[in-house]
């Protein structure tokens, strides 16, 4: 049986950790925020 591939893969070669990245994306799409608002809250919590 083949195992899926690690989820570390898909975020090679990105800036930020995959801790940081799937909080945002979620929060994009679930309360349709804008990058500014992503951008804004990112910083606040000093990211």
């Amino acid at each position: 049986m083949t195992r899926p591939p690690a989820r570390d893969a898909m975020y090679r070669g990105r800036v930020f950790d995959a801790e940081i990245i799937e909080p945002c994306m979620r929060w994009y799409i679930t309360y349709r925020l804008s990058y500014r608002d992503l951008v804004a809250m990112m910083a606040e919590r000093g990211v």
